[in-house]
């Protein structure tokens, strides 16, 4: 039998370390804002209407974290007291649902034929289309069957190509956001272009123009998720700048389309989205174990959706669900943003109605601030112009 003396090691093997590896900070930060949603809460999924309503109001740390933690704003505002009528409705959803159903149907032959028609007339019209599998598990494998579909089918030129829901990845504030467009139209030159099925009509070619305006900002955060999909592969397929938009036509349910450009909207988007702070830092910033679970008392819930800054404009009535509890809190703080960002930006260091008034009547304020020269001149001629109008009215 072997001895062994001194420091000599035994001829066992090393056990391996099973101690497990420190979480990183993107592990840390997803355990972070699932502790933010509340316990068993299941994540809301961020689409691009919403990122498109985030990217236009930049400085709200507030949507900016619920969003990347999946809060359903609905019903955190209904929790709160504050139910937001903003969304659609139930029949306006089934009619888009049914319409987009058509346009699909015998395997997209007519959303096809209005992509060629409006998009490429020139090109070979489509007739043995691929409309490639998209199936897969979880919004990862999605997204990674997605961009294997495109790759697939820009190494196939020549021929019409339609992926039909295509899962898309695009970095928000450090953590990512899956995106469903309605559809990608691969072209037989290998040109990429995003398809956008509304319900509302298009009468005698031409549709409202603030619903095209929104269709437009929705569209272009799918062209710049497209981008980062289109800038891996090798070809580098060029994505192209002018969506299809498909609406009824005029009163009928039969779709028809036109072609929008959204260069601007994808030039304002991404530069809003790079403005974003990051959600790490927003949720380094919060206090510890804050939870914006619905079950929670209503005192309790609205001191911990206070705690997360906001930048509230009379735009996010249009636009996010927590828009009336953040409208009374800014009118109770008395603060400058209820009456419009334009308005904000003209006042400079004054932040609130009150400081606003008090330097207007020349009670406060710097004479050679340009804010407070013009809010007394303001003051005056209102005094003047009041003035004129009793007297008239006493004559």
């Amino acid at each position: 039998m072997s001895e062994f003396h001194g420091s000599a090691s035994p001829p066992f093997p090393r056990q391996p370390d099973r101690t497990p590896p420190p979480p990183t900070r993107t592990t840390g930060l997803r355990q972070r804002l699932a502790e933010l949603r509340g316990p068993e809460v299941a994540a809301r999924a961020l689409d691009a209407r919403a990122l498109a309503a985030l990217a236009a109001n930049p400085g709200c740390r507030r949507r900016a974290i619920l969003d990347g933690a999946g809060v359903h704003k609905a019903t955190l505002a209904s929790a709160l007291g504050s139910p937001s009528a903003f969304g659609q409705s139930q029949f306006a959803l089934t009619r888009g649902n049914a319409f987009e159903a058509k346009v699909k149907a015998d395997g997209g032959a007519e959303l096809l034929r209005l992509a060629h028609r409006v998009l490429a007339p020139g090109s070979e019209p489509p007739q043995d289309a691929a409309v490639p599998d998209l199936t897969a598990a979880g919004p990862e494998g999605r997204t990674a069957r997605t961009a294997l579909a495109l790759r697939e089918a820009a190494g196939a030129p020549g021929t019409w190509t339609l992926l039909d829901h295509p899962m898309l990845a695009l970095d928000v504030a450090g953590s990512p956001a899956f995106l469903e467009p309605d559809a990608v139209v691969v072209h037989p030159d290998g040109s990429w272009s995003v398809v956008e099925i509304k319900s509302f009509p298009m009468l005698d070619g031409s549709a409202d123009p603030a619903k095209v305006g929104a269709a437009a900002r929705q569209a272009a955060v799918y062209v710049l998720a497209l981008e980062e999909v289109a800038a891996r592969l090798e070809t580098s397929p060029r994505v192209r700048h002018h969506v299809l938009l498909v609406c009824p036509k005029d009163f009928s349910n039969q779709p028809t389309a036109s072609a929008v450009d959204v260069r601007r909207q994808r030039a304002v988007t991404r530069r809003q989205l790079a403005r974003l702070t990051r959600l790490d830092e927003i949720a380094d910033a919060l206090p510890e174990g804050l939870c914006l679970s619905p079950e929670l008392p209503a005192e309790q819930l609205t001191e911990a959706v206070d705690a997360i800054p906001a930048a509230y404009a009379p735009e996010c009535l249009s636009a996010c669900e927590l828009a009336f509890h953040c409208r009374a809190r800014a009118r109770a703080d008395d603060a400058v943003t209820s009456l419009g960002r334009s308005v904000r930006a003209e006042l400079g260091a004054l932040t609130t109605v009150t400081e606003v008034l008090a330097a207007a009547r020349g009670e406060t304020g710097d004479p050679d601030d340009p804010a407070v020269a013009a809010l007394r001149r303001a003051a005056r001629l209102r005094a003047q112009a009041l003035g004129r109008t009793e007297a008239a009215v006493c004559r």
